[in-house]
């Protein structure tokens, strides 16, 4: 019998919540979409592998002796699909770099720079990855290194170097009444739609609606979006004020659109991520080695 590792993923993700909802967000989808995965492994290994309840999910006998075996399983046959993605990428001398949003500002295209003098031949791959994967394909194995916005779901499971910190600002209609002002106080916004990005992605949306500032103010959620132009488009129209890095006014200018700086809320960060395995990958550790350089002005 041949059965998705998808499924086996989202097994092993609610075997170890014990709870839909918590594994929903940790896998970034919806409640709905996950039960229906978990049915459809029943049905075909013909075992029920789960009592459901209020409180929460309990394996039955026959879910344990599963959930014994499938983290192994996984484990090898991402490190099989890691080493055969890497060695595709290896023989046409590409590095592949996952990134959001605007990577790391203007630092990117040095960093590129950097890495190809230390990789004469090389060529870096930019693939950007949708708000709902915050981890732009890190965690999946289709990139090798990432540039990310801190802090995403999971990253505690990957090596995480900061490279830049910036202020955060707010993204207002230009029609607003206090697109005019020069500077704005968070608390002043609380009661405001917020355009956010998709609720599966938990911690990295948390932080974009400024939760743990709000003191237990809750968002009002005026749109979702899942890149850049979405959410400025949602902005424009109405939809809703967002948080963003102050690096997005110069990324990001549009009509219609106005970014003014913001006080009570704390700034953000980029770093350069990558799991631990790559630790070993001299090429990954070129990368990190000419991010390093670039944020310190000097060769290591």
């Amino acid at each position: 019998m041949d059965v998705d590792t998808r499924l086996l993923r989202y097994f092993a993700a609610v075997a170890e919540e014990g709870h839909l909802t918590r594994a929903a967000q940790r896998l970034y989808v919806s409640q709905p979409a996950l039960t229906k995965q978990i049915r459809q492994l029943e049905a075909q290994l013909g075992v029920q592998l789960f009592t459901r309840s209020r409180s929460g999910m309990a394996l039955t006998e026959p879910g344990r002796a599963l959930a014994a075996g499938v983290p192994g399983l996984l484990a090898g046959w991402d490190e099989v699909l890691r080493d055969t993605r890497g060695a595709a990428a290896r023989a046409e001398r590409v590095l592949r770099v996952g990134f959001l949003a605007s990577a790391a500002n203007e630092l990117t295209p040095r960093i590129i720079a950097a890495f190809t003098r230390r990789r004469p031949g090389w060529r870096v791959d930019m693939r950007q990855g949708s708000w709902s994967e915050p981890t732009a394909g890190l965690r999946d194995g289709d990139v090798d290194v990432a540039l990310l916005r801190l802090p995403f779901p999971g990253q505690e499971e990957l090596r995480v170097e900061v490279l830049l910190t910036e202020p955060r600002c707010v993204v207002l209609p230009s029609s607003h009444p206090l697109a005019a002002r020069d500077e704005i106080a968070f608390q002043e916004l609380w009661d405001e739609p917020v355009v956010a990005p998709v609720p599966e992605t938990g911690q990295w949306r948390d932080y974009w609606l400024g939760t743990e500032e709000r003191v237990g103010h809750p968002a009002r959620i005026g749109a979702v979006t899942e890149n850049p132009d979405e959410w400025l488009t949602a902005v424009a129209n109405g939809y809703g004020i967002a948080l963003a890095p102050e690096s997005a006014a110069r990324f990001y200018p549009r009509p219609g659109i106005t970014y003014r700086p913001l006080t009570g809320i704390s700034p953000s960060q980029v770093g350069v991520v990558r799991p631990a395995a790559a630790e070993a990958d001299p090429v990954v550790r070129d990368f990190v080695s000419s991010c390093r350089e670039c944020v310190t002005g000097e060769e290591p």
